[in-house]
C-alpha cells in the first residue's frame, strides 16, 4: 500500500508519537494515508485509541517489528 506522508516517531515516548501524527495528520487532506514508525511499547495501544476516538482508519499496524508500523487513513 502507497501513503502520503511519513512520521517517524521512533526514540519517542508516549504521548509524543500520537500528539506528532495528530499534527501531522491534520495537514493531510480527508482520506489521506499517513505511515507512522514507532519503538515506543505504548504506541500498541496509543495508536489504535488514538484512530478510535478521533475518527480515524487504521488500515494496517505490524506490531510485531521494530519500529512497529502503523498506516492510518485521515477520516473526518
Amino acid at each position: 500500500m502507497t501513503w502520503d506522508a511519513e512520521l517517524d516517531a521512533t526514540g519517542l515516548l508516549c504521548p509524543l508519537p500520537v500528539l506528532k501524527a495528530r499534527k501531522r495528520l491534520s495537514a493531510l487532506p480527508r482520506g489521506g494515508v499517513l505511515r507512522v514508525l514507532a519503538d515506543d511499547p505504548a504506541a500498541v495501544v496509543d495508536v489504535p485509541h488514538f484512530c478510535a476516538e478521533q475518527g480515524h482508519a487504521l488500515l494496517s499496524a505490524e506490531t510485531g517489528t521494530i519500529p512497529q508500523v502503523y498506516l492510518i487513513r485521515r477520516g473526518g
